[in-house]
């Protein structure tokens, strides 16, 4: 370790700042084709149901990597294995922009999926480098910066359309994303004490490092973990499909439903976001902030969860009542603020539960998102083309998010899974902060 005169924060900040832009990037690179679409749709001669098609592409191969991604990482590190995901899903978005087929760009997003499976391997990193009562803050700043990307990618695709074409916007977001490949590969260390910028008062602050070749000695506890995180998985299905329905359809649903031009539904589009990253940042705020005063991880968590979901869902039912965009912006984007509100508890439950296999786990419970990614707008476009009635495809999102709500209850983020680390200690683990994970 090498003091460099930095303030205690700064490395560990700098770490927190590369995450957020890593999931603001991968968030415009999930979403960009929604915009898009407006103008490749005519084009291609698509109809709703195969740009539905496109939108969910990505998540075939998302979903099949969560647990796999989330695995690589805990065995191989964040470092290395978030360099190559980002080197993939900037590739992949680059590519969109050169195919001309239905075909090519399914590939196109078969291969962003692949790639935007990096979630589990952020979590990893968090993991190693925020303090446990940090956590929610850390899960609700990085998926606020995610929201504030699909807030900014109406207007910024939209605009890129006008300057560069709808292709040209892909290959400067893909150029831009290995921009940011490059400098996580550089700056990133998997263990917070080899980084030449660290302090010894930011270490004291952190959990253990378990180094790789100890945790890979300990193989991930697979069935127990699995069994702990079913409900939270079920739980958080239930989020993403208002989540994947809203990033693929609420641009086309300002612009169909009230005939409005692109420029101005992507503007209500990115008001609707903005209260998506509202909703994130808070969240991970407010359940630090109940955790730090009540010690309970079931009120941190899980009963902010519940509250988000049942007030969501009140704030979305008038969508299906009334026909003026004004009003029915105004509810929607209240409705993503409370749904959002959910997700910095929720991505704290894997480290709560699991921190030293927080990658696994957290992997293993974004299946139900990743799930969810790819149902959404399928069942969204094809309601659209069977009824061609908008307001019909927001029923199942208060369904589901209804569901949840009761499901929420079999949750026990209070339950940590204990793992023996005799052999890790033994080896000379530093026991600072030891996690009984």
């Amino acid at each position: 370790m090498r003091p460099t005169g930095i303030p205690a924060p700064a490395t560990t900040t700098r770490v927190l700042i590369l995450l957020c832009l890593m999931y603001f990037i991968n968030y415009i690179v999930r979403v960009n084709v929604s915009t898009a679409a407006a103008v490749f749709q005519p084009e291609l001669h698509l109809t709703n149901t195969q740009v539905g098609l496109v939108f969910s592409a990505f998540a075939y191969p998302y979903l099949l990597f969560q647990i796999i991604g989330g695995w690589v990482s805990d065995r191989f590190g964040a470092r290395r294995a978030l360099t190559i995901f980002a080197v993939i899903w900037s590739a992949a978005t680059v590519y969109m922009g050169l195919t001309s087929t239905l075909t090519g760009m399914i590939v196109s997003r078969v291969m962003l999926g692949l790639g935007v499976s990096a979630l589990p391997t952020a979590t990893r990193a968090m993991s190693s480098w925020m303090p446990a009562a940090k956590r929610g803050f850390a899960q609700g700043i990085t998926h606020s910066c995610a929201r504030l990307g699909n807030a900014l990618t109406p207007p910024l695709i939209a605009w890129l359309i006008l300057v560069v074409t709808w292709r040209g916007s892909f290959v400067v977001v893909g150029i831009v994303s290995f921009g940011w490949a490059i400098a996580w590969g550089l700056y990133f260390r998997d263990n917070p004490s080899d980084h030449p910028g660290i302090t010894s008062a930011e270490l004291d602050r952190l959990p253990a490092h378990v180094s790789q070749g100890e945790r890979n000695k300990q193989p991930v506890p697979v069935l127990r973990l699995a069994r702990r995180m079913l409900p939270v998985t079920i739980v958080y299905f239930c989020y993403g499909w208002t989540l994947w329905f809203f990033l693929a359809w609420i641009p086309s649903y300002f612009l169909h439903s009230y005939q409005l031009k692109l420029s101005n539904s992507a503007l209500f589009a990115s008001g609707v976001f903005l209260g998506g990253v509202l909703g994130d940042l808070l969240g991970g705020l407010v359940s630090d902030r109940i955790f730090e005063r009540t010690g309970d991880r079931k009120k941190a968590r899980r009963n902010l969860v519940i509250f988000g979901f049942l007030c969501s869902i009140v704030l979305t039912l008038p969508v299906l009542l009334l026909h003026n965009v004004g009003v029915v912006a105004l509810c929607l984007s209240l409705a993503f603020f409370f749904a959002e509100l959910t997700v910095g508890p929720m991505w704290a439950i894997p480290m709560d539960i699991a921190p030293r296999f927080s990658g696994f786990a957290s992997g293993f419970m974004n299946t139900g998102s990743a799930l969810a990614a790819i149902v959404s707008p399928l069942v969204g476009g094809y309601i659209v083309d069977k009824t061609g009635n908008w307001e019909l495809t927001f029923v199942a999102g208060i369904g589901l998010l209804l569901c949840g709500s009761v499901l929420a209850f079999l949750m026990k983020p209070e339950e940590e899974l204990h793992v023996q680390l005799d052999a890790v200690l033994a080896a000379g683990a530093r026991p600072r902060g030891i996690i009984r994970g």
